[in-house]
């Protein structure tokens, strides 16, 4: 048998769709991870400030997490359940409950939905529309929701829409409460339209938002604009939507993004990190009463990735241990120190995050070709860092929650020098 040369990128080029991305901006042959590192076939490391899009929020091959998946499969245990009811099932559900939802007092049905997070928004819509008999939907410009239609319905980007071929539908946008063109009374807006019977727009089933838009360009949601939304959808009977696909797993510092306004959604849409391991794993969390479907209605093949299941159940669990939620109060408190010191360094770069996210935003400071100029060297000088926003004008900086001291130290070290080189 002969072997493909360890940097030979042929067979992708030849093979693959030109759909592919990511292996454009950061060009190598990536053969093994661990932690915070990615280690190429060729014998480079990267530090990793990009997390497979949110999806190792607890880093690569986390030991705990990897000594449940072993066992599980030594013991030959199942590995694809349907809906069935499975050990690993009944594991997770115990767990995710005593741990995520009743200590922040969540009484939430549990939905899977299928492997990836379009899956459970698509869930999430068709109950709200279910549940209130309405279709209309409100969602927010800068959004981004998923790729299948009825997510790309909600998404605002342009681009991606045109790529769906997917038009407005029964969909209004309206301003997030900040963005490129600065701050909104989005719900003042909203509640002038619903209030005002020749508004031309009927309240919806539901409002979908993100508490930080990620995609959009790191925008979090203050915690006065989730109540006042929450108030004004439950004062018109609108079911409100938490997209916690990428934000949620701890990645804003809790668990959940909204729970710093102390709000309760009626549904909440979870994915990439909740596996802990890069497993495809989704939920739609919902008010029990909402609860309406009829057996088979909805339904998914991999919706019972058992794998998934035993490697989220140990996830959940480094949620009770002190030196997990010790570190990821440090690195937040460090990734805000550094947030202050890339303002001292250029005033003109605009800095916004929350917990273990943080967008720095060059739109007014050379703009998307500085950006990608600054990912471009810190690439080159061993760090991955994602950018995002209207035209990719936002770093997006996202360190695993679990990260050493030193690797984050060594990790911001780099991108700090790219932004001064740069």
């Amino acid at each position: 048998m002969t072997l493909v040369a360890t940097t030979d990128t042929s067979v992708f080029e030849r093979t693959e769709s030109e759909v592919r991305m990511y292996c454009r901006t950061f060009p190598a042959v990536f053969e093994r991870a661990k932690g915070a590192l990615l280690h190429t076939d060729d014998g480079r490391a990267f530090i990793d400030f990009f997390c497979g899009a949110g999806s190792l929020n607890y880093g690569h091959n986390h030991d705990a997490v990897k000594r449940r998946i072993l066992d599980h499969l030594a013991d030959d245990g199942l590995m694809h359940g349907l809906d069935l009811h499975t050990v690993a099932k009944r594991d997770f559900l115990t767990r995710f409950t005593e741990v995520v939802l009743q200590p922040r007092g969540l009484d939430f049905k549990v939905q899977f939905t299928g492997p990836t997070g379009t899956d459970a928004v698509e869930a999430a819509l068709k109950l709200a529309r279910r549940a209130t008999g309405r279709t209309g939907l409100t969602a927010f410009t800068g959004a981004y929701h998923g790729m299948s239609r009825g997510s790309l319905e909600i998404t605002g980007s342009r681009r991606a829409r045109r790529a769906g071929a997917v038009a407005g539908g029964d969909v209004t946008f309206v301003p997030f409460e900040d963005g490129p063109l600065g701050p909104f009374d989005s719900i003042g807006l909203i509640e002038r339209l619903w209030a005002d019977p020749s508004s031309g727009t009927e309240p919806p089933a539901a409002v979908v938002v993100e508490p930080v838009q990620m995609e959009g360009g790191v925008y979090p949601a203050s915690r006065q604009w989730l109540r006042r939304l929450r108030e004004v959808t439950e004062r018109y009977g609108v079911l409100l939507i938490l997209d916690e696909i990428q934000t949620g797993c701890g990645r804003t510092g809790t668990f959940f993004g909204f729970e710093d306004s102390g709000i309760v959604p009626d549904i909440v849409t979870v994915s990439k990190s909740l596996s802990g391991y890069g497993l495809p794993l989704s939920l739609t969390l919902f008010r029990r009463e909402l609860d309406l479907w009829q057996p088979g209605e909805h339904t998914g093949t991999f919706r019972g990735n058992q794998l998934a299941f035993v490697a989220a159940t140990a996830a959940c669990e480094l949620w009770q241990q002190d030196d997990f939620l010790t570190g990821l109060r440090q690195g937040a408190q460090r990734l805000a120190r550094f947030r202050a010191d890339v303002g001292a360094l250029d005033p003109g770069l605009v800095l916004r995050g929350r917990g273990m996210v943080l967008g720095i935003d060059t739109a007014r400071a050379g703009g998307a070709d500085r950006a990608e100029r600054v990912q471009r060297h810190a690439f080159e000088h061993g760090l991955i860092v994602e950018r995002c926003g209207r035209y990719d004008e936002v770093l997006k900086v996202m360190p695993p929650l679990t990260v050493s001291p030193g690797l984050l130290d060594e990790g911001l070290g780099i991108l700090h020098d790219a932004l001064r080189a740069n």
